[in-house]
């Protein structure tokens, strides 16, 4: 076997590739109970994050099967 170097097209596109893996484009409304919102703000705080960050996490978790019932 012998390594080889990725072309400048391939290299372009992994390029692309990594930058939109992590860039959050879409945006949402969602209508939370005044109790859920206010714990969410404070475990957060508690947390150091934003609250945005932490439903963002939350939100991914699930998604991806590690946020599960107990």
């Amino acid at each position: 076997m012998k390594a080889v170097s990725p072309s400048k097209h391939e290299l372009s596109e992994m390029k692309l590739t990594a930058a939109n893996t992590f860039r959050k484009n879409k945006r949402i409304t969602i209508r939370l109970y005044n109790h859920d919102f206010t714990g969410i703000q404070k475990k957060a705080m508690e947390m150091g994050i934003p609250y945005q960050t932490l439903i963002s996490g939350m939100i991914h978790r699930y998604v991806e099967g590690a946020l599960v019932e107990k």
